[in-house]
């Protein structure tokens, strides 16, 4: 008999293509994703050698983090960032790669079209010259960022030298309270691991709390696997994760669809599979979530007040805190509800989709953005754009005071014109909120949609159970 086998370990194992003794493993890729951050030196690399790409049919390439939001049809302003969104661009017509440029419809956050576009599929290695490709794990797949020596390693192969990571499961059972995202669940898990609690280990997410997300949830909560030093997080595929597959453009049509899914519902971890470490919380634990330091294990719920002290040393310790907060300009032991903001930004790819722009439409409903407060909302993808305007989100989104700009990664990073000025504060969707992150001396508090909502309308830090 076989011996029981996690979800993990049965893709891990069928990608194998040799171990190294006392070394790697040769990991074969089923999808390689390219930015235009990473890829450039790649893409020399393989002209020094004179190589082409292997399988270029498994290559797709999105410009993404220097994009603009605004005015995409005409020239990028920046010299830098034009010139590496062209470098892309032409890495992709002289290697003959797919490649989804600026004002191409299907264009977006490079983590936020893959599942869109059926290109990422349960059971599948994908790998991209950024961190956050720990997103595509929520298609139930074995998702990892990499570096652009190992980008350069696929383009040539279709193949990556790995160590095998370790394996923990974070069990989340019960149910979310009123305005309780995935985002919050997240927050909530780097706040209990700490931001290095999880090095070394690929996560699978389970329990009733994770199995009633949506797949947009599901995608932020793996998205943030990597905020905790996980190497990835999964979710096992279901019959959720099917529907939102079914008729993609790139998902298996007619037998070809029959076909996968029977593959696909093997994908679980096995009754009996021995994880090397199990974690479990309980949903009803977790209230809506905001940081209040440079890192994003430094949150808390929206009513408790900042800890006194801190000796987590993924924190720096006591010192690292205070310069933490000395940097943010806050108080040990403060309330956060009722500070003032003055930006608020939703997107990046991890909550760029359309289930963020529902949450924040919600609750800005009937209401009016506070006129000192300015609001960045940047839809992931241009597919998420077309769907906020079929169902008549960017009517709600106007008469509150709100403007939609076009996809990117916008405020997420001070990759482009999007930048927080010196000092002041951003409620942000994003994933990091490490100093500078969003510009240089920016303030920068994660939050859900829900949170960055009702900061927009209100002004200040607002409890959003308070306001539905």
């Amino acid at each position: 008999m076989p011996l029981p086998t996690t979800l993990f370990d049965k893709i891990w194992d069928r990608h194998v293509v040799q171990v190294v003794d006392d070394g790697p493993t040769q990991l074969y890729i089923d999808r390689l994703y390219c930015h235009e951050v990473t890829s450039p030196q790649a893409f020399d690399g393989l002209r020094r050698r004179g190589l082409q790409c292997y399988r270029p049919e498994r290559i797709v390439c999105m410009p993404d983090h220097n994009t603009p939001t605004h005015d995409q049809d005409k020239p990028i302003a920046d010299p830098v960032s034009r010139k590496q969104v062209e470098a892309l661009a032409s890495n992709a017509r002289a290697f003959g790669l797919t490649h989804y440029g600026m004002m191409d419809p299907r264009n977006g956050i490079i983590h936020v079209v893959g599942p869109e576009q059926g290109l990422s599929l349960p059971g599948m290695t994908i790998v991209c010259g950024d961190s956050h490709t720990s997103t595509h794990g929520a298609m139930g797949a074995v998702a990892f960022g990499i570096g652009t020596s190992e980008v350069e390693m696929v383009l040539a192969s279709q193949c990556i030298l790995q160590q095998k990571p370790r394996t923990m499961r974070i069990t989340i059972d019960g149910q979310f309270g009123p305005c309780v995202t995935a985002k919050d669940m997240a927050l909530f898990l780097i706040a209990q691991l700490t931001t290095g609690g999880a090095t070394g280990y690929f996560l699978e997410y389970a329990g009733e709390a994770v199995r009633a997300l949506s797949m947009e949830g599901r995608l932020t909560l793996c998205n943030l696997s990597i905020e905790m030093g996980a190497r990835g997080g999964l979710v096992a595929p279901d019959d959720t994760t099917f529907n939102y597959i079914k008729g993609r453009e790139h998902a298996p049509k007619g037998e070809a669809w029959e076909r996968a899914v029977a593959y696909w519902r093997t994908l679980k971890s096995d009754p009996d599979a021995v994880f090397d470490k199990e974690l479990s919380f309980r949903a009803e634990d977790i209230e809506p979530r905001i940081t209040y330091g440079t890192n994003p294990g430094m949150g808390i719920g929206i009513t408790s007040c900042i800890p006194e002290t801190s000796t987590d040393p993924s924190k720096g310790g006591e010192a690292g805190y205070r310069k933490a907060l000395e940097y943010m300009g806050f108080r040990p032991g403060e309330l956060q509800i009722g500070k003032p903001i003055d930006y608020v930004f939703l997107g990046a790819c991890t909550n760029g989709r359309i289930e963020d722009f529902r949450a924040f439409a919600s609750v800005v409903k009937g209401r009016q953005k506070v006129d000192r407060v300015v609001a960045w909302l940047v839809p992931g993808s241009w597919a998420v754009s077309r769907q906020i305007q079929a169902e008549g989100l960017d009517k709600v989104l106007a008469e509150a005071g709100f403007e939609l700009r076009q996809p990117g990664c916008s405020a997420c990073l001070g990759m482009n014109d999007d930048k927080v000025p010196s000092g002041k504060y951003c409620l942000s969707t994003g994933n990091r909120n490490f100093e500078g992150r969003q510009g240089p001396g920016a303030r920068t508090l994660l939050c859900s949609p829900y949170v960055a909502a009702a900061a927009a309308v209100m002004g200040v830090i607002t409890d959003p159970r308070e306001m539905l």
